[in-house]
């Protein structure tokens, strides 16, 4: 007989006929189901089990064709709107195939068909049957969860089919498992199978009191030897021996009391010592709990240095090891200033973003000397585990405190100066995100309960002096960016490279080399920045400097002054051009960029093809170079009749920009006035002077905005030999932070309009 049937889809239950389930059914769609079926179809209703329980939308390939019709026996619903159904499975059957239900398409139905199986042996019938409930009632037996009812219930069953699916219910089986029994119409087969499985059950279950047995064995040996050791401890007691372990004990027990700590931690702590006393030797846990305790009763919870607290003091020794840098100087100074008047106010938390080399990493270091503190460096560069920095949970083998801690129970003080080193590199994966974690340790709000996960107390770290550094800010989270106080560090200009060298770099040569003082003018030195070292900071000059000194040492002839012929001797031919040899053609110029290693320069250079006015941009640029060319051609076309240009010039011919650098993904819309001047001076054939640089953003009238990175670019163009630079009017006021001896040597134009540009060099 063929019905149609409403259908439920139950991923996480399997329903076997004669089993009956209870359901909460919160969703409207398995709600509305219920209804149709208890309206429309007698409450009867098929339930069927999806082939693939984890897909979340399935389709009619991915349902059974075998299913459970069921009675819906009763339906409340409840308060919150949710239906509590009680539903009875009846038997199985085959499912035709699956349509929409007419009256709500959102509904599934089904044509479904009962399917009878006539096993003509009834002996065997008979003999499976006594055979299935042997094997059940021995499961019972052996199994101690197992509950006599169960037994109870099967006793005067008589029917192999029915017994079966009772059997099948009652069974820990796993889903999959259950799938397969309610897939199976001969009943014959699936009581076999169970035979089979619950014979493999009973072999799990000796198998498992085995091994409780020989744990039971062991644990009953280490109580055993944990009360004679007892015993010994006590009648070495009245020896008056002593006893190690009671020893510890007691001097645990004194460190806690004489540590001003909130009253929850001592009990914390009171309580791991009490698990210590009683847990013994031989338990794995004992070491676990001595390490604990070492480590958090070894911490400087109430111990602090104190800080050198004259200004002056804290200048001198900033400028004895870093040159510049005065912001940051002033910034700590203020921050000892104001603490003279509040001791609880909160250390600043700063941020220093420069190019490499200017000495961010180091200054750490003189900022710690300079205040009478300790010291300690974090390298987060390429960190991607949260719990390097948070520490492990006491469960698992090996933990430990996070870098934070380990770092304030080395400096045994709870004031340091920690140094996060390259925190723009941090990474954020599967394994966690670093910086979620740093907003806990960094927050003047939150930072004073930080909680190691090792630890499990609250720690304040508000006296700690935290110092960051990165290259790059656009690579910092915005949400870490907001809790810092950001200090920009700029490029070192060529002649504050030679005030570093001879007042820094050569002096630290000398002593730790511990060779004769050895001369060199600052002519030679000027030689060497230009020609052999290309940085932002001091770090290749100082490699140089070094390795002239050397030679000095292994020279056979006695050097007293390092000149130009002994640079050329040790260094060889240069490998920087100071000033750009290349040959200047129509359509290439110079447009100013900044990336985190400093100012850059970017050369710009444009050709004629035949074509019909289209252009064509290369040089490992990104969409925002490509509008800022389009942009700038646009202005051009728009004003050809301004520029005197010829309309035939440029319908006839395509323009192909090529921005060199490949090494260098370029992005931004600072080089549009570049990227205008290089066309014009490829269609007026008018060669640019490449000592020039240009930055602004262009827009469709010509006008000039405002761009970022002024003083990085100008220094750039200042250190390559760059004569005369253009830039937007905007950005005028950030002339204010450029040095006076760059603005001596580099002609700065301000200019708010193109217009101006192409009156100056057309």
């Amino acid at each position: 007989m063929i019905e149609n049937l409403l259908v439920l889809l139950l991923k996480k239950l399997v329903l076997l006929p004669y089993q009956e389930v209870r359901l909460e059914l919160n969703i409207e769609l398995s709600k509305r189901i219920i209804d149709y079926s208890i309206s429309s179809f007698n409450s009867k209703i098929l339930v069927i089990c999806p082939n693939n329980t984890l897909e979340s939308n399935p389709t009619a390939k991915d349902l059974p064709n075998i299913g459970v019709l069921a009675k819906i026996k009763s339906k409340i619903e409840l308060p919150n709107g949710n239906y509590r159904v009680i539903i009875s499975g009846i038997n199985r059957v085959m499912i035709k195939d699956y349509q929409n239900y007419s009256i709500d398409l959102s509904v599934l139905e089904a044509k479904v068909k009962r399917t009878y199986i006539d096993t003509s042996d009834k002996t065997e019938e008979t003999a499976i049957l006594r055979t299935l409930k042997g094997v059940i009632e021995n499961y019972m037996t052996q199994n101690p969860q197992a509950s006599n009812s169960v037994t109870n219930s099967i006793a005067n069953i008589d029917d192999l089919d029915m017994l079966t699916d009772i059997i099948t219910n009652y069974m820990p089986f796993d889903i999959k498992k259950k799938v397969s029994y309610m897939n199976e119409f001969d009943y014959v087969i699936r009581a076999n199978s169970l035979i089979k499985d619950i014979n493999l059950e009973l072999q799990v279950i000796h198998i498992e009191t085995k091994i409780d047995d020989e744990l039971r064995e062991a644990f009953d040996k280490e109580q055993r030897d944990y009360i004679l050791k007892q015993k010994i401890n006590k009648l070495n007691e009245e020896l008056g021996i002593n006893v190690d372990k009671q020893t510890e004990i007691s001097l645990y027990n004194e460190t806690i009391d004489g540590l001003s700590l909130p009253t929850k931690t001592k009990v914390k702590f009171k309580e791991e010592v009490r698990k210590y006393s009683y847990t013994s030797e031989a338990n794995p846990d004992s070491s676990v709990i001595r390490n604990y305790l070492d480590i958090v009763l070894n911490l400087p919870w109430n111990t602090e240095s104190k800080d050198e607290t004259d200004s002056r003091k804290i200048k001198k020794s900033l400028d004895e090891n870093h040159y510049g840098l005065n912001e940051v100087k002033q910034r700590i100074i203020e921050y000892i200033a104001i603490k003279k008047n509040n001791p609880d106010i909160n250390a600043p938390i700063i941020c220093l973003i420069g190019p490499p080399g200017v000495g961010k990493t180091t200054l750490g270091i003189s900022i710690s000397k300079a205040l009478n503190r300790e010291f300690y460096k974090i390298s987060v560069g390429g960190l991607n585990d949260a719990t390097e920095l948070t520490g492990h949970k006491r469960t698992y083998l090996g933990s430990s405190p996070g870098k934070i801690i380990q770092g304030i129970k080395k400096c045994g003080t709870k004031n340091p100066v920690i140094l996060i080193d390259e925190v723009d590199k941090i990474v954020s994966d599967f394994k966690g995100d670093p910086s979620a974690v740093l907003l806990d340790i960094l927050d003047q709000n939150q930072n004073k309960t930080f909680t190691d996960n090792y630890i499990e107390e609250p720690f304040s770290l508000s006296k700690v002096l935290f110092i960051l550094t990165a290259n790059d800010i656009n690579s910092i989270p915005t949400v870490l960016k907001d809790r810092l106080e950001i200090i920009q560090i700029s490029s070192y200009t060529e002649f504050e490279k030679i005030d570093i060298a001879k007042k820094y770099i050569i002096p630290r040569i000398i002593k730790e080399y511990n060779i004769k003082k050895v001369k060199i003018s600052d002519e030679e030195l000027l030689y060497i920045i230009n020609y052999f070292t290309k940085e932002s900071g001091v770090r290749e000059l100082t490699r140089v400097l070094e390795k002239l000194c050397r030679n000095v040492i292994i020279s056979e002839k006695e050097v007293k002054t390092i000149n130009h012929e002994f640079i050329m001797q040790i260094l060889g031919p240069v490998k920087h051009d100071y000033y750009n040899t290349r040959p200047v053609h129509p359509g290439s110029v110079n447009t100013l960029g900044v990336t985190p290693y400093g100012g850059t320069i970017i050369s710009v250079e444009s050709i004629f093809i035949k074509g019909s006015g289209n252009i064509i941009i290369t040089g490992n640029v990104k969409d925002s170079i490509s509008e800022s060319v389009r942009v700038a051609y646009s202005y051009i076309k728009a004003n050809h009749k301004k520029f005197k240009i010829k309309e035939d010039i440029l319908c006839n011919n395509d323009i192909h920009i090529n921005a060199l650098k490949y090494n260098i993904k370029k992005d931004g819309t600072s080089g549009g006035i570049a990227f205008t001047t290089s066309i014009l001076s490829l269609i007026l054939d008018k060669e640019i002077d490449n000592r020039i640089g240009f930055t602004g953003e262009i827009t469709l009238h010509g006008d000039i905005y405002k761009v970022g990175g002024i003083k990085e670019k100008i220094i750039g163009a200042y250190n390559n030999g760059f004569e005369k630079v253009y830039i937007p009017l905007e950005n005028k006021n950030d002339l204010e932070s450029i040095p006076d001896e760059v603005k001596k040597h580099i002609e700065i134009i301000c200019v708010s309009n193109y217009i101006e540009i192409f009156e100056h060099l057309f």
